[in-house]
């Protein structure tokens, strides 16, 4: 079972105690998750990166565009 839990709140520093709240709260949402839970997990995020890092590779080569 994955927990769905609040997402921590990360400082604009992004120090090594945002670190430590990110981990301890992967940790919660799947201390309970089987493995294929946990692969259907990855997996979604994975392709959810994978999605906005095409779209900011698409606004970073428009901006390359309009300004040469």
């Amino acid at each position: 079972m994955i927990y769905d839990i609040p997402k921590p709140e990360i400082s604009p520093d992004f120090t090594v105690k945002d670190i430590h709240r990110i981990r301890e709260w992967n940790y919660e949402r799947l201390k309970d998750a089987t493995v294929e839970e946990r692969l259907a997990d990855n997996r979604r995020r994975a392709a959810e990166a994978q999605v906005n890092m095409k779209a900011a590779r698409r606004l970073r080569q428009n901006a390359a565009l309009t300004t040469s």
